[in-house]
């Protein structure tokens, strides 16, 4: 009888010990670091992801640098948020001669208007955010269909966790009492969030923080605290905090903290994924607003 080799049995055994995923990982790149913890929570080890615009980044005024372009031309899918919000990524796209495909993570929501302008901050309403991370995952999963059953499965998960999250928002907010559910922030990222939950937002500058607001512009949001009794003012993580000292000096109200608005914050921060920057900004609301 013949004897079967014991190196080739060895091999055999080896080959049935690679993992069944052997093939790439997708190349993913994300507008900005809220996308791309989306992206993440789908795609899981299955997606390299890199996002452009980094933690505490201003996604309205981001300059791309040359090491974009070859990033983007890397990608498989270039997901982006849309409604007007990175001005700068057409021309980029263009430029890196990349051929990858353009997700719009914001397909099927409906934009609120601020003047003419679309307000781009869709992802501030937590149900939105699940409409992003189903758009995204249909996307993973045309572009890898090996893989669906993973990102249908971490979809699922991610999408409790947001649903959980949205439950916890609403609850929080009615701990405010509704006299006392304004405040004003420095830019008009947070409409979304008004609509959902009832805390209204007042802004000096417009939906972009590329805007500066005229001297005729802060004296009527110093009149609106005054009138209406604002009880708080808050700094964005991406914005300069002069400008909210100067209307908290001249009204008297207090200081709430920081906001998370366009970004996410590093790892080590208060934010350093989007139920963590959710979660972040109802309690510095409610720690400001409820007593």
């Amino acid at each position: 009888m013949r004897r079967f080799p014991f190196w080739l049995f060895c091999l055999v055994l080896a080959a049935a010990a690679v993992p069944a995923h052997a093939q790439p990982r997708l190349n993913v790149v994300a507008s900005f670091s809220i996308l791309g913890d989306f992206v993440r929570n789908v795609g899981g080890d299955r997606v390299d992801v890199t996002t452009l615009v980094g933690p505490d980044g201003d996604v309205h005024v981001y300059t791309p640098a040359p090491a974009d372009a070859k990033q983007v031309a890397d990608a498989q899918l270039v997901v982006i948020n849309g409604l007007g919000l990175e001005g700068w990524l057409p021309r980029l796209v263009q430029s890196s001669g990349s051929r990858a495909a353009i997700v719009t993570a914001t397909d099927g929501i409906a934009p609120h208007k601020i003047g003419s302008e679309a307000d781009p901050h869709a992802w501030q309403s937590v149900v939105n955010a699940r409409i992003y991370v189903s758009n995204i995952s249909n996307a993973l999963v045309a572009a890898d269909p090996a893989d669906a059953s993973i990102f249908r499965a971490n979809t699922a998960r991610y999408d409790e966790q947001l649903d959980e999250l949205d439950r916890e928002v609403r609850a929080a907010v009615e701990q405010i009492p509704p006299a006392r559910r304004k405040v004003i922030s420095t830019h008009d990222a947070f409409g979304y969030f008004a609509a959902a939950y009832g805390i209204e937002f007042i802004a000096p500058l417009g939906v972009s923080t590329e805007s500066e607001p005229s001297a005729r512009d802060i004296a009527a949001i110093v009149s609106q605290i005054r009138a209406g009794k604002i009880p708080a003012v808050f700094f964005e993580n991406i914005s300069d905090p002069r400008l909210m000292r100067q209307i908290a000096a001249e009204t008297g109200a207090r200081i709430g903290g920081t906001l998370y608005s366009d970004s996410l914050s590093g790892e080590k921060g208060d934010a350093p994924t989007y139920i963590d920057m959710v979660r972040h900004n109802i309690k510095a609301l409610t720690s400001a607003l409820a007593n």
